[in-house]
């Protein structure tokens, strides 16, 4: 090719090379769909406001909350977006434009971009952030409650548990104790229009979230798929003297050469007693042979997450009591997949399952009494547990929103991860798979990353990247 021909052929790509301005996984009209049903919640004499994300600290990537996101697909920090349950518009306001950080880090969105804007994200009108308090003014007269979320914003790797966990963490620091960002807001908010009744909005966003559109089980999928594949990696990557933070390594290659934009949550990777603690992720001890592994990680794809856990022998076998108590809590826990359907109540399937648990129990033979004892308790936590609890949500976080349930409908998304336990020898035994209701059924996202102890050694057998890639002296 000429020099010519190929300057005018990366000058007819060079929209490709820049920072997209709008997200490519939904479109404007799915967006504008969710706010109708925010309208819709509100009602005719209510307003809801929605604070964007702040600036991250430190050399991180900006990330939009997930409440931001999910009515507009803005990702600019500091951004604000007001529903009118009246006139059914939607307002956008966007800090102006920072030309210098521009040229160090690319383009954003910025008020001076409002017809732009508008076009991209399909609200009405979009204005600079410093008029939002002028804006509000003018609702003054006409409508008696404005809706905010109350519950904290869920960001990078945060479901809300654990953004509820932090509040209380620094209330109870007697050398820090700020307000959260959405307690802030709020009194900013009922300072400036003491005349509004706020309520939380949290509430109808979560109800929103709980069915998943096509194009959310998409990413969804992708994301199970992604972190599938990282697992399957990483067994055939297993072996004694293996530090538990190299599979982290392992799959975050995985993750990121394959288009997620982030962790979903911090991996926990444990071996042997470590699996003990379920949510351990310090990920510094070295693998012995004769123990098993436990790996629970997945990445975030274009805002939404998967969680799957699979464990496995350090040293590619399972040992007697690995097999023995593995293949019992197998069986327990293919016996809860095979009860869960659509349109039937919850408490249904768990007793269908339990009924199944409790034959397998009967048929055991445990060469422990202790194992044994973490069986019949392993069955009968299950009977016993609350009902309409399968597992938690997964969206567009980990421990996605949405709440209980008594019937599951098509377009929800959980897992299950139950944990058979033996206290007096500290072992822990969980699987966890992402599972997606059909009209038809359950489907098990995960469902090809094996569970079985013949198909995890044959996997293990194969040659792992790992193992062709040594250490850096």
């Amino acid at each position: 090719m000429r020099p010519i021909i190929l300057l005018l052929a990366v000058a007819g790509l060079g929209w490709a090379q820049e920072t997209p301005l709008f997200t490519r996984d939904f479109p404007p009209e799915e967006f504008a769909a969710r706010r109708r049903a925010v309208y819709d919640a509100i009602g005719e004499r209510a307003v809801a406001v929605i604070q964007g994300a702040p600036s991250p600290v430190g050399y991180v990537r900006f990330r939009q909350s997930n409440e931001f996101y999910y009515l507009c697909g803005v990702e600019v920090p500091h951004s604000y977006l007001v529903l009118d349950g009246a006139s059914r518009r939607t307002t956008l306001f966007l800090p102006h434009r920072n030309e210098r950080r521009e040229r160090s880090e690319g383009k954003l969105l910025a008020a001076e971009d409002a017809e732009l804007a508008q076009k991209l994200t399909g609200v009405d009108a979009v204005f600079g952030i410093e008029v939002l308090a002028q804006y509000m003014v003018g609702f003054a007269g006409s409508i008696k409650t404005l809706y905010t979320p109350l519950s904290p914003a869920e960001g990078f790797a945060v479901s809300r548990d654990l953004g509820l966990r932090r509040i209380a963490d620094i209330a109870s620091d007697p050398w820090d104790g700020r307000p959260s960002r959405e307690g802030r807001f709020v009194e900013l908010l009922r300072g400036r229009f003491p005349q509004f009744e706020i309520r939380d909005l949290s509430p109808i966003l979560d109800n929103l979230r709980l069915i998943k559109s096509p194009r959310e089980i998409s990413l969804i999928r992708r994301a199970t798929r992604l972190s599938g594949e990282a697992l399957l990696e990483a067994m055939r990557s297993t072996t004694p003297g293996l530090v538990e933070h190299e599979l982290d390594g392992l799959a975050k290659l995985i993750y990121y050469r394959n288009g997620a934009q982030g962790e979903a949550y911090y991996s926990l990777i444990a071996s042997g007693q470590n699996a003990w603690m379920p949510h351990y992720n310090a990920g510094k001890r070295t693998m012995d042979g004769g123990e098993l592994l436990l790996m629970d990680f997945a990445p975030d794809v274009g805002y939404y997450m998967s969680d799957v856990t699979r464990m496995w022998p350090v040293n590619g076998r399972f040992n007697d009591w690995q097999r023995e108590l593995y293949s019992f809590y197998l069986g327990c826990y293919e016996a809860i997949l095979r009860a869960i359907r659509p349109g039937v109540p919850i408490k249904i399937i768990k007793q269908e399952a339990g009924a199944e648990m409790e034959r397998l129990l009967r048929q055991a033979r445990f060469s422990k009494p202790e194992y044994a004892k973490a069986a019949e308790q392993f069955v009968s936590g299950y009977i016993r547990s609350p009902r309409g609890m399968l597992g938690h949500w997964v969206g567009m976080a980990t421990h996605d929103v949405g709440g209980a349930t008594e019937t599951l409908r098509p377009g929800m998304v959980f897992t299950i991860e139950p944990a058979l336990t033996v206290p007096e020898e500290k072992i822990y035994i969980r699987l966890e798979d992402a599972i997606l209701i059909t009209e038809k059924g359950a489907e098990v996202m995960s469902d090809f990353v094996p569970r079985g102890t013949v198909e995890i050694e044959k996997l293990m057998r194969e040659p792992g990247l790992l193992k062709r890639y040594p250490r850096v002296p």
